[in-house]
């Protein structure tokens, strides 16, 4: 989204007036441009000495003049003596010797273009990236009975929330440092992963681990955008770990688990104990803990994901009615940033699992780009439009944007799953065609789908969904209430339920079909109105039920984000 400043025309007409007044003679009169006196960041930098070394940094880089205009940025702001520490650790004299494309990735990494206190931090990422591209990590630590918040597990910050003319700042003890090793060389580096570090090596996933990301142009209002894809996620194990199930080095693994001898073979046991633990894309923590399967590396093997209070677990599941236990990520030493991707620690060893068919509860508003405007995603009151190309998993033919909207507290419309919705503006033919998304991962088996919307009496009447280009058997009426009196095992074999807990006439669902998942993976499903339409179409859940599941339990929380058993 661009913000499209336009000067106000009492502003035009002052000009004019003064330009007159200067034809007959008059002296103009003295007025300010802004309204506020609150310098912005590189003003408040040049009149507080205490940080005159990252304004050295700023003016070196050229970074001051744009820190220095209107938007809304947060600074994560070292400390003088937080940066004389990083030159001695880096074996320099001064600023002026540190390599000029250096201080611009670091002066970079301590941005973010968007305003973001410390309410807003989570014990993990920070939903927006820096303007370096890398995602900063925030958590709390205790020393000596005081509570601090740390920025990338090591820099404490010392003044929050400090507010200036274009943004807020956050000062911290220490120098942020970009990632510059890649997941392969991360994994190298330490010698407590000396053993999944030789089975990378001789598995030949080396190469894969050891890729830069790659550039990628798109066009966005007529102005390019620079997006890197190719991360990679990597859930690691230490040698400890490994100990527990009597593996102390290579060798007794590659003997444990090589049952064709030839780790290079992706056939061969080892290779694809290794492929597991290759996660495409970025997965933070923060990310697995809204994402209940991930697929790996290993052909069509996934990795269920489940968050327990505040541990995420690894393939935990009841099968035939006995728990599974699952593998806990170690919170503590996982979430690490390589220059391709993320590193992540587990408690456990784990192998490949078989997989059943489990449910999917596809949130159509839980959408990355989403996420990342924090003041905005299931923020009451708040929404946020976006166009085609800004958005990876969701497409469309027509030129109007799509929108996010979480509801305002109180409010009625708050009734749906997280209390927000996707928004389509007039789903027909001429405006917004072939509304498209990009499913989560799921798991090979036969699935009932259910579609819960918002009701709106000029949505379309007749909505057609297809899974992966084949049509369901039944189409969506957005314009229908939901039944609030009939029993629900009635309702339920008429194709309806009440997929929210307390129920509200104004949201829906609907079974719209049967489907045949056959291959695991992500898939795609489209929405086609067959009607016209004169009013926005209000999306909620998709739910993907395996058809031997109860299919009214678990229900979702109303306004909230959890699910409700019998």
């Amino acid at each position: 989204m661009k913000n499209i400043i336009k000067l106000p025309i009492i502003r035009l007409m002052f000009l004019t007036i003064c330009s007159i007044s200067l034809l007959i003679g008059c002296e103009p009169e003295q007025y300010k441009e802004t309204t506020d006196e609150t310098p912005n960041i590189t003003e408040y930098l040049r009149d507080t000495p205490e940080y005159s070394m990252f304004l050295e940094i700023l003016e070196k880089t050229g970074y001051d003049t744009f820190m220095n205009t209107y938007g809304t940025y947060t600074l994560f702001l070292p400390t003088n003596n937080a940066i004389e520490n990083y030159l001695v650790d880096n074996n320099y004299t001064s600023i002026d010797q540190v390599p000029l494309t250096d201080l611009q990735e670091l002066a970079k990494l301590h941005v973010l273009e968007e305003k973001i206190t410390t309410t807003e931090f989570t014990d993990g990422k920070i939903a927006s990236p820096t303007l370096q591209g890398q995602y900063l990590i925030t958590g709390a630590v205790n020393d000596e009975g005081i509570s601090s918040v740390v920025v990338n597990k090591e820099a404490k910050i010392v003044i929050s929330n400090y507010e200036v003319g274009n943004g807020i700042i956050h000062v911290i003890d220490k120098v942020l440092i970009v990632a510059v090793k890649t997941l392969a060389e991360t994994i190298d580096s330490d010698p407590n992963l000396s053993i999944l570090a030789e089975a990378i090596h001789e598995t030949n996933w080396y190469d894969a681990l050891n890729q830069p990301l790659v550039r990628n142009e798109i066009i966005v209002d007529d102005e390019t955008e620079i997006v890197y894809t190719g991360h990679l996620t990597v859930l690691a194990q230490t040698n400890e770990v490994f100990a527990k199930d009597n593996i102390n080095s290579y060798a007794e693994l590659k003997a444990k688990y090589s049952h064709l001898n030839d780790p290079t073979n992706p056939a061969d046991s080892l290779n694809l104990f290794v492929a597991y633990r290759i996660v495409p894309g970025l997965n933070y923590m923060a990310d697995l803990a809204v994402t209940q399967a991930v697929l790996t590396k290993a052909p069509l093997e996934v990795i269920g994901v489940k968050l327990a209070l505040d541990t995420i677990l690894l393939n935990e599941e009841t099968f035939n009615g006995v728990l599974e236990k699952g593998v806990a990520i170690n919170r503590a030493s996982s979430d690490i940033t390589t220059s391709n991707g993320v590193l992540h620690n587990v408690d456990e060893n784990f192998f490949i699992k078989k997989r059943l068919p489990a449910p999917v509860y596809f949130d159509l508003a839980d959408q990355p780009e989403f996420r990342k405007l924090s003041g905005v995603f299931r923020k009451p009151g708040n929404g946020a439009s976006l166009f085609d190309a800004e958005l990876a998993d969701v497409t469309w033919e027509g030129s109007p944007a799509v929108t996010y909207f979480a509801a305002g507290i109180g409010d009625k419309n708050a009734a749906g799953w997280h209390g927000d919705w996707f928004e389509a503006y007039r789903l027909r033919t001429g405006y917004i065609n072939n509304l498209e998304f990009t499913t989560p991962v799921i798991i090979k088996g036969q699935y009932k789908v259910w579609v819960s919307y918002r009701q709106n009496r000029r949505a379309p009447n007749s909505v057609r969904m297809y899974y992966n280009d084949v049509a369901l058997a039944r189409t969506l009426n957005m314009t229908e209430y939901s039944n609030q009196s009939e029993a629900e095992r009635v309702l339920e074999s008429q194709g309806y339920k009440r997929h929210i807990s307390p129920s509200r006439s104004e949201f829906n669902c609907k079974l719209l079909g049967i489907i045949n998942v056959e291959t695991t993976g992500r898939h795609k499903i489209r929405f086609e109105s067959l009607t016209g339409a004169s009013g926005a179409s209000w999306f909620d859940v998709v739910e993907f039920r395996p058809i031997d599941m109860d299919q009214l339990y678990p229900k979702f929380e109303s306004g909230g984000d959890g699910l409700i058993d019998q």
